[in-house]
């Protein structure tokens, strides 16, 4: 049983590392509202809050075109990525066929191999496709990536949804298509949206692939156009540094805040039986 002085003693350390986590983010926004000359140490709060450093960030680091790359990307990558997890998952959770358990460890090898490592072959593979400089450079291969992560994920969601459902489906006379649409995916819409989340996320910060795919500067993802502006900026004007960061950050900090009250109910989403 827990008592008083365990939960005081659980919310002070949690108080703690919440705030050794908030504090840097905290101190990068502050800085991006900073003016260029003033003298920034440490935590410092600006004389006035003026937009003017986003602005010129915005403008000498071209992020309209960077955010709309990332953007086209992300969210190709994670509709994509989804829709063909919520079929592998479904099949391997709740369909028994021969090799089943075979083909799901190889589709999690993509979950330990190291994906720095097929970068320079890809490389070569797109150059014969004539597929860099495109967006599909960046696409195809963050599909692959993501759909081990998503598969497992899904996977474990079917597992732990009652047996029960699906053969009185079985018995009513739906097929597994039904059966997925009808039954199972209005349960999964927490699971769903939380892989969706995870995977923008993930496919948002990609950077090395973006640094080797891609040389023509309209198709330059955020992450990408924010380490080139940072390079060329960073002695100069590390306030307009900060705001290029805050800007690169706030689409990701969007989705997460507006997915959050489902976010603890799709980690948990699994966890009872596997």
């Amino acid at each position: 049983m827990t008592t008083r002085r365990d939960q005081y003693t659980a919310y002070i350390v949690l108080g703690l590392f919440s705030f050794l986590a908030v504090y840097p983010v905290i101190g990068i926004v502050l800085l991006a509202f900073h003016d260029k000359g003033d003298n920034v140490t440490g935590f410092a709060l600006p004389t006035t809050f003026s937009f003017a450093t986003f602005e010129k960030a915005w403008v000498g680091g071209n992020f309209a075109s960077g955010l709309w790359s990332s953007f086209v990307v992300a969210m190709s990558v994670t509709v994509a990525s989804v829709v063909l997890s919520i079929g592998t998952g479904y099949a391997f959770g709740t369909m028994r066929f021969p090799g089943a358990s075979l083909i799901f460890g190889v589709i999690l090898l993509g979950l330990i191999f190291p994906y720095e490592a097929t970068v320079i072959p890809l490389y070569y593979t797109f150059q014969q496709f004539n597929l860099l400089n495109t967006y599909w450079a960046l696409i195809l291969p963050q599909i692959g990536l993501s759909i081990a992560f998503g598969t497992f994920w899904m996977r474990a969601f079917f597992r732990s949804t009652p047996r029960s459902l699906i053969e009185a489906a079985r018995v009513d006379g739906a097929s597994s298509w039904t059966i997925l649409v009808r039954v199972l995916l209005p349960q999964a819409k927490p699971a769903v949206l939380t892989l969706s989340a995870l995977i923008f996320m993930y496919t948002w910060n990609e950077f090395l692939l973006a640094l080797v795919m891609i040389q023509d500067p309209s198709l330059t993802t955020a992450p990408l156009g924010l380490s080139f502006f940072a390079t060329a900026t960073r002695a100069g004007d590390p306030t307009a540094v900060a705001a290029a960061a805050v800007i690169v950050a706030l689409p990701v900090v969007i989705v997460y805040v507006f997915l959050q009250r489902h976010f603890i109910r799709g980690v948990t989403s699994g966890a009872v039986k596997e």
